[in-house]
């Protein structure tokens, strides 16, 4: 029986041309291949095939984000090749596709299991969505919104009123998203934990906050909140008011990145945030 490979690929004319060309050397080998050629347009999750040996994402960490929705529940292992800038969820650069997906093939690679965040959004007590990100879910509010006061619960206990412009619940890998721009630290992916991170908070001693991974959290607005949105992953969000509950907690299921030999996280930190030093 044939291997099933799905590629999921950036809208770019240049990720789509390298993606029909990879298709075709793929068959050629002996494999079968479930391509999305749109990643924007990507189904709701859990309608990725149950077969499949592994995702390749030809594109940069929104692409990434897009597939890791499409696979839903499944733990595929997923490969992200990056085009554009650079990535922290790719793991290849775009010159360097044939020998990594090669190596896929090959089983010279690692598997790490990263954590995603289960979220489960009730008003009223009925429940009105169920999401699963990677990277953060994040309170927001609109332009003319004034500052929110955002009650978080950790594990039961009461933490804090936050009055703030937003707040971003993320996992390690999300900390280098929109967590670094409000002020979050940078947390190893590895490291188990979830990161708050209020966004321009009012009181300055209200600062970004480690819990432990298995941490339950809660969170509800203030009376007569308006102009809130929540957002899942920058990909997918709703209007929340003070009659919804925001319940947080790690998903049982976590995403299975592919690693291959020689990659290293701080080379890809140093390079992206352009820090520079000796390496004497």
């Amino acid at each position: 029986m044939k291997k099933a490979i799905a590629l999921v690929v950036k809208t770019d004319p240049k990720a789509q041309e390298q993606a029909l060309a990879l298709e075709k050397w793929l068959i050629d080998k002996g494999y079968s291949v479930f391509r999305k050629a749109d990643a924007a347009s990507a189904p709701t999750p859990d309608s990725a095939p149950a077969d499949l040996f592994c995702v390749l994402v030809l594109g940069g960490d929104g692409t990434f984000l897009s597939a890791v929705r499409w696979l839903g529940d499944r733990t595929t292992p997923i490969l992200g090749i990056k085009y554009g800038e650079v990535g922290f969820l790719a793991e290849v650069a775009e010159e360097h596709l044939y020998p990594a997906v090669d190596a896929v093939l090959n089983q010279r690679f690692a598997i790490k299991s990263y954590i995603r965040l289960a979220v489960e959004v009730q008003h009223q007590g009925d429940i009105v969505t169920r999401e699963t990100v990677f990277n953060d879910v994040v309170i927001n509010k609109g332009a003319l919104a004034r500052l929110t006061q955002i009650t978080t619960w950790v594990d039961e206990d009461y933490l804090t009123d936050y009055r703030a412009d937003g707040l971003i619940v993320a996992t390690p890998t999300g900390s280098t998203a929109y967590s670094l721009a409000a002020g979050g630290p940078i947390m190893h992916p590895e490291v188990p934990g979830i990161l708050l991170t209020p966004i321009c908070p009012f009181t300055l001693t209200n600062r970004p906050l480690i819990v432990p991974q298995d941490a339950a959290i809660k969170i509800k607005l203030g009376e007569k909140a308006s102009d809130i949105h929540l957002t899942f992953d920058g990909q997918k969000g709703l209007s929340i008011n003070e009659n919804h509950t925001i319940l947080i907690q790690k998903s049982p299921f976590p995403v299975n990145l592919i690693t291959l030999p020689q990659k290293n996280y701080y080379n890809i930190l140093r390079t992206k945030l352009r820090w520079s030093g000796s390496r004497t």
